[in-house]
């Protein structure tokens, strides 16, 4: 088999004839990893998903998930892959186990092999005792690793992840991502996530594509992302809200500078050298630095970097809206 579990080419959508949702993208995932797109709501990254799962037909490029292409070869994709949707799809008028087979039946899966493997899943997320309580009843995470378990039914190579935490607290957030590191370590499987949280895609995944406006900006391991940028980051505001942009670039060591918000991020080659000699050159210009840090490069600053855009920002929206539509 072919190191490759996911290929995409040129991959494009466009809605309307006008609106380009995702625009001539090229990507690989590899046999046994946790690749994640990360970006914020309308980057593409459903849309990305529905393509590769074929609910929606690429209008240019192509794809191929474990060799079959997914335009030509649905059925086969489809026999293949499993998916843990940003939605809750399971039937709240349902028990826990009755929803579990109900997945299974749509994959035509014989009630003498899903009753088994439904109770072994549930097991396996921690739901076991409560798989005969209505769905009604369960809390969000109760509801997201039902989710999981039911995207597990019919045994997928390939699981596709798309915002698995989008509104859970934090503690049940961290509990989703030992769920999904279990199954790469304990099954082997391919799992391809969408997330617009710095800290998941940063925990779980082991390659990152940047995504924003439908393109990938760059693609790497985390570690990657963050050391191309090089050197320290710099974090500083000052009292009178000038543009200082120009006088911090001409400063040595400072490699880029960028506002975000009132706030300037300042790249530096060695930061602990670079902060005194900024410091210095604005008090000669009569700036008062009202607060200052030195830290080494994280996914916001990368993301930045590559955007123009805090993804913090987007981060602290979607939390405050609970929920995403992506497209």
């Amino acid at each position: 088999m072919s190191e490759d579990v996911i290929k995409a080419e040129g991959l494009t959508k466009v809605f309307n004839g006008r609106l380009i949702a995702v625009d001539h993208i090229n990507f690989s995932v590899k046999h046994g990893e946790i690749f994640g797109f990360l970006g914020p709501n309308g980057a593409g990254k459903t849309t990305t998903i529905n393509m590769l799962i074929t609910l929606l037909r690429p209008t240019e490029g192509r794809a191929s998930i474990l060799g079959s292409d997914i335009a030509k070869e649905n059925v086969e994709v489809r026999n293949s892959i499993g998916l843990v949707p940003q939605e809750y799809t399971a039937d709240e008028d349902l028990t826990g186990y009755e929803n579990m087979l109900l997945c299974a039946d749509l994959y035509g899966i014989p009630r003498t092999v899903s009753k088994k493997r439904a109770i072994d899943l549930l097991n396996l997320v921690e739901l076991a005792d409560f798989k005969d309580k209505l769905v009604q009843t369960y809390s969000g995470g109760m509801r997201r690793r039902l989710e999981l378990s039911c995207g597990l039914i019919n045994r997928p190579k390939v699981l596709f992840l798309d915002e698995p935490t989008l509104g859970l607290d934090v503690q049940t957030r961290v509990a989703t991502w030992n769920y999904v590191r279990m199954l790469k370590k304990e099954f082997g499987m391919t799992l391809f996530m969408t997330t617009h949280y710095l800290e998941e895609a940063d925990a779980l995944c082991d390659r990152i594509a940047i995504i924003d406006h439908g393109k990938i900006m760059v693609i790497g391991t985390p570690e990657e992302l963050k050391a191309s940028l090089g050197g320290d980051i710099i974090k500083l505001a000052i009292q009178d809200g000038a543009d200082i942009t120009g006088l911090v670039k001409k400063i040595n060591h400072v490699v880029d500078v960028k506002k975000e918000n009132d706030a300037y991020l300042i790249r530096a080659e060695n930061g602990e050298v670079t902060a005194p000699l900024i410091i210095e050159a604005l008090r000669r210009e009569g700036h008062v630095v009202t607060r200052l840090s030195l830290s080494k490069p994280t996914l916001n600053e990368v993301y930045l970097q590559y955007t123009g855009k805090s993804m913090r920002d987007f981060e602290e929206l979607g939390s405050r809206h609970g929920s995403e539509d992506d497209i």
